[in-house]
């Protein structure tokens, strides 16, 4: 299981770095790195109000595209099995979840029953909607140390949380609806100091 989740992480990156040349070539990508520290995600983790649970960290206009970074912590489901579970989809996002901590049932894919599209637009994921899963969903547990690559419009939810689940969440955002420089509000009066 190991040598699998390490060729995992290994074929993730390899994507990034080919996507990355790909778009250096073909646009103007910055030329700077921007920095997510640890102190900065346990800060927004203990401050920030419960709902959402999504927290969008920072977006980069990375040249051809935009890229999120958002920590999740969602707390007990209290659901039983069986029970109906919630989805959501993003139409022009997908997503990595990189589990930090915690477990739960993940359900994705397949069909999704009583489908809506969402009236607002948010900064974490753009325009998305609901609904519940149907035929052909797939659930399974998930937990620490865990990547699920989620396409764009592919339907997901959570369900069975004992007691919680954190994760990371990558959006690339090659049709730029999310808003490029934004930045949680939290972090703004924390921004790193260069070293000398």
């Amino acid at each position: 299981m190991k040598h699998i989740i390490t060729g995992g992480v290994i074929a993730l990156l390899s994507v990034g770095v080919w996507r990355a040349v790909t778009f250096a070539q073909a646009g103007t990508p910055p030329n700077i790195a921007f920095d997510i520290p640890k102190t900065d995600i346990d800060l927004v983790l203990k401050n920030a109000p419960p709902s959402p649970p999504d927290r969008q960290l920072r977006v980069v206009d990375m040249g051809k595209y935009n890229l999120g970074v958002g920590i999740i912590h969602r707390g007990p489901t209290n659901d039983k099995p069986g029970d109906p579970i919630s989805m959501i989809y993003h139409d022009y996002t997908a997503e990595t979840y990189i589990i930090t901590s915690g477990s739960g049932v993940l359900t994705t894919g397949g069909t999704i029953m009583n489908k809506k599209a969402s009236a607002t637009v948010n900064v974490m994921n753009g325009p998305s909607g609901n609904g519940t899963a149907g035929t052909g969903a797939y659930s399974r547990v998930v937990q620490e140390g865990d990547i699920i690559i989620i396409p764009t419009g592919v339907g997901h939810g959570w369900s069975q949380i004992k007691d919680h689940v954190t994760y990371l969440s990558v959006r690339p955002d090659p049709d730029r609806v999310l808003p490029a420089g934004y930045v949680y509000p939290l972090l703004l009066k924390n921004q790193p100091t260069a070293v000398k």
